[in-house]
């Protein structure tokens, strides 16, 4: 459930960034090309394979990554303590993803329903 609440919200920050959904107070998405653009393409794949638990792993640590550069990009500068820098949620997503890169998907995962296939538990296999 963390894995894909956490994923349906950080996929609305990116959507927001690119498609402007949901709509942005400025109005204007990032210019292509530029960090915040390569930041919103990120959150979107990311997002929705995260939200289908498909190479959870690799993703969320990736994820994890980018949300600590964020952090140290975006909102350290600001201020020391994350609650005036508007940096909390930055952290928070970081050590979610963190936590997930080393738990994996989960039984509601595509990674998940791959292993049991590629280990071929629940099939039927007649012994001769």
């Amino acid at each position: 459930m963390l894995r894909i609440v956490a994923a349906l919200i950080f996929l609305e920050h990116g959507t927001q960034k690119l498609f402007g959904f949901p709509p942005r107070a400025s109005g204007m998405g990032p210019e292509t090309f530029s960090l915040l653009w390569f930041a919103a393409v990120i959150e979107v794949v990311g997002g929705v394979l995260l939200l289908l638990g498909l190479f959870t792993r690799p993703v969320a640590f990736l994820l994890a990554g980018e949300m600590a550069f964020a952090y140290f990009i975006g909102h350290a500068p600001r201020n020391l303590f994350p609650v005036l820098n508007g940096g909390d949620a930055a952290i928070l997503y970081c050590f979610v993803f963190l936590y997930m890169s080393a738990a994996g998907g989960g039984v509601w995962s595509l990674d998940h329903a791959r292993e049991r296939k590629s280990l071929g538990v629940g099939q039927n296999v007649i012994a001769s």
